[in-house]
């Protein structure tokens, strides 16, 4: 089975419609390998652990999309949550990747020895 793993780095403050565009062409890429059947990973990470509070919000325009990927959510990045600060109930926080002075990151290593392909957005 082919795996995939999607990394949001994207940050809602910007209010740009590029940051917009990248969560959503995210989102839909992996709704797009959940109907094939392929196992996929969302990870938040950097400034796009902001999202999932955003995208929670029923009056969000990417609100119905993220509710049909939402149990592919990995999780967020526990160094970039303490660094960026967000909401976070109900995610898992990420931390195998030990970076020094941080309480880690996601192992982008592990994804790749697990055989996941790595998406950026």
């Amino acid at each position: 089975m082919k795996k995939t793993a999607i990394i949001i780095l994207s940050d809602p403050k910007a209010g740009s419609e590029e940051a917009l565009g990248r969560v959503f062409n995210a989102l839909a890429s992996a709704y797009e390998f959940k109907h094939e059947g392929q196992d996929v990973k969302i990870i938040f990470q950097g400034t796009g652990i902001r999202w999932p509070e955003q995208l929670e919000k029923p009056e969000h325009p990417v609100n119905a999309l993220y509710k049909e990927v939402k149990n592919h959510v990995h999780g967020l990045s526990k160094g970039c949550v303490a660094v960026f600060g967000t909401e976070v109930s109900g995610y898992e926080l990420l931390n195998d990747n030990e970076v020094p002075g941080t309480p880690g990151l996601p192992s982008f290593v592990n994804l790749k020895k697990e055989g996941y392909e790595i998406l950026i957005f």
